[in-house]
């Protein structure tokens, strides 16, 4: 499940790539005295992730941009709209915009039999933690986790990926249905990687730190409901880590049979 949000800029600005944070807090705000509030200091997969304000240029008084917001849990992203809602005054950093209107949305990959192919909006952070060094061959001079990258081979990308869905399907899916590693099948059938890049970002207020990020092309042909209903949680909770700054972002961009 996700909302969409139709925004306009209220004067003109240049695009800030470094909005991660910035949008980050507004959601939290939106979520301040709700069930979800307490999250916010908890060392867990939030339940949300969202694009970036697109199309990312800079802007002149008036330009429309698009904002989504998606989430496993309905009555999380209520409190978003109401809060976009009652207050369309949306200041992303030194991005001011205007909220002229919000929808729902329910992107599905489709039923068993269906293919398609999901795309990254935002970039994708998969670090490696150290204890699979040795496991990966991978060979450097620190013991901190390692940015994913293409000399490390698609083995750890894919893993890694992997075993973050399956947290999210522990916190956010009913216990007795099966997540992605229970199930016999890769979760997806292709991976074409568009890029990598590294951007500043600021985790928490006052620290500014580097990410290596991918942005990705996933093939997928739908097996069975199971598999329908891990490709569809990776829509609304997002692609490895820190989806709660907004990365991680997946859609849909072509679905055929």
């Amino acid at each position: 499940m996700r909302i969409l949000a139709r925004l306009h800029a209220r004067r003109d600005a240049a695009y800030d790539n470094t909005y991660h944070n910035k949008l980050q807090g507004r959601i939290w705000q939106a979520l301040e005295d709700s069930q979800y509030d307490a999250l916010h200091d908890e060392n867990q997969p939030k339940p949300f992730v969202y694009s970036n304000p697109f199309p990312p240029q800079d802007m002149e008084e008036g330009d429309e941009r698009t904002l989504l917001v998606a989430s496993p849990e309905e009555s999380l992203l209520a409190h978003i709209a109401e809060d976009l809602t009652h207050d369309r005054e949306l200041n992303i950093g030194e991005m001011p915009f205007h909220v002229d209107e919000v929808t729902p949305l329910s992107p599905d990959v489709g039923e068993p039999g269906t293919t398609g192919t999901l795309e990254t909006g935002t970039g994708v952070l998969v670090r490696i933690p150290p204890w699979r060094f040795d496991e990966y061959d991978i060979d450097v001079d620190h013991d901190e986790a390692e940015f994913w990258r293409p000399e490390h081979t698609m083995e750890p990308f894919r893993t890694q990926i992997e075993a973050n869905l399956d947290k999210k399907h522990r916190l956010y899916m009913p216990d007795y249905l099966p997540g992605p590693s229970d199930v016999d099948g890769d979760l997806f059938d292709g991976y074409e990687l568009i890029k990598t890049f590294a951007i500043p970002v600021t985790p928490t207020t006052g620290r500014e730190e580097t990410w290596v990020l991918s942005k990705w092309r996933f093939d997928y042909s739908v097996r069975d409901d199971d598999h329908r209903r891990h490709l569809n949680l990776a829509l609304d909770v997002g692609l490895g880590e820190r989806n709660s700054l907004g990365f991680g972002f997946i859609n849909i961009t072509n679905h055929g049979r």
